[in-house]
């Protein structure tokens, strides 16, 4: 056995030399790239124009491939631009030089103020990146740096590309980049020093040109001329003498009452601290040659003033603290607390607590004393303080969480009213003089669902974020709903109409809290037109409330007396009702007239038995119509007002009547439900036009629903002859139900359609029981919209035309936004922030117009020319300074920075003009007029042949940047790989 296992022990290793490695998959990989992204061959574009790398469009296509289990990811960047007509295509040369390399050369686009740091150093318009694909990953070693280098090499070899291909080694914080380019019988080799301190000798323009000159190598005698680009960038922090000029607000004055009401009805405006943090001018020399300057380790001919070309650039402070945005971010914090108003407070202000307790004994006693009625002085001045009583019997004045002067102040501003005395019947009138045109910002609340800006609820919004953010936060907040709360209920208990609400039904474009407050206005209305009627109930000079009066005027003495009695009706006191549902206008007539209208003969009979009704509740004759029956003129009734509704109401009723079901029993009550107000009309019409049928009522209800058509008699006269729709005859019909149910019986005595005392009980107890959250959250469309039209108002100060592109976004945004019952959190944070940025836009315009000295200048063309420069710097990254040094714009910024300079040194400021003469006085004064370069940037240009004599002149180029604590040199140098 051992003999026969043996051979087949021996196994023998076959290693298979033809299988790819990971580093030929690679390479694989990056090519299969490069062509999926058809960057094959030579593509030459258009000649780049000054600026395009700022203003022109980049895009980038990004893919990902692996080095065995290490990611990378390969990026394409690239200019857009309009592709080069096929006349132009035939013209390329096989041996052409890429397009790349003929982009080291260009002059164009020196410096960017915003661009990849590649294009900054190299001016490419196109290039890929091989880049670890994890932010924490990185090519740290050499070999591996030269692994992927080979690797980059040998693809843009085999796939015969001419885009530069670069791989990012080191850390990416330190933005190191080595690549390569190759051409027909050409390479580029793209390298990069980092270093944190820079040797001296490479501080100034001689050092850098000999490594310049020694990474090239040319062999030639003298070498071809060095084209030069410096830019010196020189940074403005200490801005003397020009502070910033936002006035904080004074909150003493507002705490102390001193200030008017109208104060409360303003938002706060601008940053706390400057937006404008630095100032950064760039002076650039952006054509010399080697020879014509001077600038070593001890003279410089490279003077700022002298600059031919001055560009300016400022940087924004990081996230200014702005009043308006605090404001509205501090209320939208409410929304997210969890506590009631009780809880805040303490203990519940509608509670009766305190009071003294009566001995049992005398609790049948005080049935039976008579006593005495209280009278109030109807002031509404008087009116508030009573309301506050209930919340403050309890508590100290100390406890208050509002000042006693600031609530003043807010609830005269609110109810400016209570400024002066009424008459005993409580009359209030809602002025209506002041309010604003109909204009697109008035109308804003469409939008935004908040409320009219001259109205109580966007008052009250304004007020509560006033005291959440100066006057005692959360716990002033729930103090000023409480006193609110208490004057609603006094005013619906002493008939006193609430100010600054239109009339009519509530409006289901505004929020929900606007809503209730119309609402209760509707029923104090309908209350305090009760209670009228009760106490003139003994004058028969009353009129029905409406058009009523005018129109018994018209009818004669036999209707107006009927209008009378309705009057009279209608007066009854308000505290005759009940709150069941079986509530009904009692007649104040005897039954005996009862009697003789024929009321119980009515409920039967026909047409014929009606005919012989006394008409009622009649408003005025119809222009044209008559009976049908009898030809009697038809009369238009006094009907009921429908219920006005909130939306609440109305999606409750609805989803009472989606509950119904599908059946047809279901259906049947559901159109009950809803005839309530076509029944109470059809008895008042029936009232008022005895003898009437189904077709009379039609024709003057739904005039579509009755059909005329011409038809020839018997005599051949054409009549008309009209007759019920379709949808009336058919069968079970709810229209002939209810005309069958209805007793002719006139709006005063018919069951209330809508039940005031009940529906101000139910607004009222839904606004005690609001929690400021809820209270924040229905106030906040009404806080946005006041922001929105502050800010509106403030760039209308400015003129700023990237700002009012702004604005229509964020109304836009809103609109969309706000409409929803429950917006999500985040997007009313959006809304608030993108608010917040376009304030901070209008703060920076005021800063720079402060410091340039818009307002100062005298001459019109001056100032015109400055505030296009100081709007340039709001919207462009860097702009060119008009005149460099020596234009009107640029002599303000050196000025700038010599008051700064001088500030630094101590000198005395009466220096400051001699110090703006000539060269040579500067040079000799002990203090520059600029500080030292915060950077310093070099560009060096040449074409050689390299590496021998007689190869093929190519673009060579170094860019070189020095500030505090960064050194690089960035190299491009280009070699003939045919003749070396």
């Amino acid at each position: 056995m051992a003999a026969d296992s043996e051979p087949e022990s021996e196994v023998f290793e076959i290693t298979d030399f033809t299988t790819a490695s990971e580093w030929e998959r690679f390479i694989s990989k990056v090519e299969e790239v490069l062509n999926d992204w058809k960057l094959i061959g030579n593509s030459l574009g258009r000649p780049l124009e000054k600026g395009i790398f700022t203003s022109g469009t980049w895009e980038e296509k990004s893919d990902e491939i692996s080095f065995a289990d290490f990611k990378f990811s390969v990026t394409h960047h690239y200019l857009v631009q309009e592709s080069v007509d096929k006349e132009g295509k035939d013209e390329i040369l096989e041996d052409a030089i890429p397009q790349s390399m003929q982009d080291l050369l260009c002059m164009n686009n020196d410096f960017p103020p915003r661009a990849h740091c590649l294009v900054r150093w190299y001016g490419l318009r196109e290039f890929v990146v091989i880049a670890p694909a994890a932010h924490s990953d990185a090519v740290l070693s050499e070999s591996k740096c030269n692994l992927l280098l080979s690797s980059v090499s040998i693809a843009l070899g085999n796939t015969g590309c001419q885009v530069p291909l670069f791989v990012q080694i080191h850390h990416k914080w330190r933005r190191m980049y080595v690549g390569e380019c190759q051409g027909p019988g050409i390479r580029t080799d793209f390298e990069m020093v980092h270093l944190r301190k820079v040797p001296n000798q490479y501080t100034h323009l001689s050092g850098l040109l000999d490594i310049f000159k020694s990474k090239i190598g040319c062999p030639l005698t003298p070498l071809p001329p060095v084209s030069i680009a410096i830019r010196f960038t020189y940074v403005l922090q200490d801005w003397q003498q020009y502070f910033w000029p936002q006035q904080p607000p004074d909150i003493d004055a507002l705490v102390g009452g001193e200030v008017g009401g109208l104060e409360f009805g303003k938002l706060p405006f601008g940053a706390c601290e400057d937006p404008i943090s630095e100032l950064h001018l760039a002076t650039t020399w952006p054509h010399l040659t080697e020879g014509i300057i001077v600038d070593n380790d001890v003279y410089s001919d490279l003077d700022p003033i002298q600059a031919p070309h001055w560009s300016v650039r400022v940087r924004k402070a990081d996230n200014p603290q702005c009043l308006l945005g605090d404001f509205v971010t501090e209320f939208f914090k409410i929304c997210r607390r969890k506590e009631s108003t009780d809880e805040i407070l303490g203990r519940s202000t509608f509670e009766e607590e305190g009071r003294e307790i009566a001995d049992i004994t005398h609790a049948l006693s005080k049935l039976t004393e008579p006593t005495p009625v209280p009278i109030h002085k109807l002031s509404v001045s008087n009116m508030v303080h009573t309301a506050k009583k209930k919340i403050r019997k309890h508590r100290g004045l100390e406890e208050s969480p509002l000042n006693n002067d600031v609530l003043n102040t807010i609830l005269l501003f609110l109810f400016p009213d209570a400024a002066s005395e009424k008459t005993l019947d409580g009359t209030t009138s809602i002025d209506n003089s002041n309010l604003p045109s109909e204009s697109e910002d008035y109308n804003l609340y469409n939008q935004f669902k908040s409320a009219p800006s001259d109205s109580l609820t966007y008052k009250l919004a304004l007020c509560l974020c006033m005291i959440n953010f100066y006057h005692g936060g959360l716990k002033g907040v729930a103090h000023l709903w409480q006193e609110f709360v208490l004057e609603m209920r006094f005013r619906w208990e002493n008939n006193f109409l609430i100010p600054g609400l239109t009339g009519g039904p509530p409006d289901l474009r505004c929020c929900l809290l606007h809503q209730k407050l119309q609402m209760l206005n509707c029923c104090i209305e309908r209350k305090k037109a009760r209670d009228e009627g009760k106490k003139t109930s003994d004058n028969i000079t009353n009129t029905y409330p409406g058009d009523v009066g005018k129109a018994a005027d018209l009818l004669g003495p036999d209707h107006r007396k009927d209008t009378d009695k309705e009057k009279g009706e209608v007066g009854k006191s308000w505290d005759s009702w009940s709150d069941s549902d079986e509530e009904f206008f009692e007649c104040l007539s005897d039954t005996e007239e009862l009697k003789g209208n024929g009321q119980e003969s009515g409920k039967k009979g026909g047409p014929k038995e009606m005919v012989n009704l006394k008409p009622e509740g009649r408003l005025h004759q119809h222009g044209r119509l008559t009976l049908l029956h009898n030809g009697e003129p038809l009369y238009i009734p006094v009907t009921q007002e429908p219920a006005p509704m909130t939306e609440d109401l109305l999606e409750e009723q609805s989803e009472v009547l989606a509950k119904l079901g599908t059946s047809a029993e279901g259906a049947h009550l559901r159109a009950r439900m809803q005839s309530a107000c076509l029944l109470s009309d059809m008895e008042s019409f029936k009232a008022a036009n005895p003898g009437c049928i189904l077709e009379d009522f039609v024709r003057w209800y739904s005039p579509r629903d009755y059909i005329e058509e011409e038809v020839i008699d018997e005599k051949g006269d054409v009549i008309l002859k009209g007759e019920l729709s379709a949808r009336m005859k058919i069968p079970s019909n709810m229209w002939v139900e209810a005309w069958e149910t209805a007793k002719p019986i006139p709006a005063r005595r018919q069951r209330r359609l809508f039940d005031d005392t009940r529906e101000a009980e139910k607004v009222l107890h839904y606004l005690a029981f609001q929690k400021p959250a809820d209270l924040a959250r229905h106030l906040l469309p009404c806080v946005i919209h006041a922001a929105v039209l502050k800010v509106k108002e403030e760039e209308s100060l400015e003129n700023i035309s990237s700002v009012k592109k702004i604005i229509k976004q964020i109304i836009s945004h809103s609109s969309k936004v706000l409409h929803f019952p429950n917006p999500e959190d985040k997007k009313l944070e959006e809304i608030i922030h993108q608010i917040t940025n376009v304030e901070a836009i209008i703060a920076r315009a005021r800063s720079l117009k402060a410091k340039f000295g818009t307002e100062k200048c005298e001459q019109e063309e001056e100032k015109e020319d400055l505030e296009r420069f100081v709007s340039c710097l709001l919207e462009q990254p860097e702009v060119l300074v008009t005149g460099a040094g020596r234009g009107h714009a640029g002599r303000i910024i050196h000025k700038l920075f010599v008051n700064a300079q001088r500030a630094a040194a101590m000198a005395p400021p009466e220096e400051e003009l001699k110090r703006v003469g000539c060269p040579e006085e500067r040079r000799h004064n002990p203090v520059s007029d600029f500080p030292a370069p915060a950077g310093r940037e070099l560009i060096l240009r040449t074409t050689v042949p390299r590496p021998a004599p007689y190869s093929k002149a190519l673009p060579q180029r170094m860019y070189s940047v020095l500030t505090k604590e960064d050194f690089r040199l960035a190299g491009a140098f280009s070699s003939d790989t045919s003749f070396f």
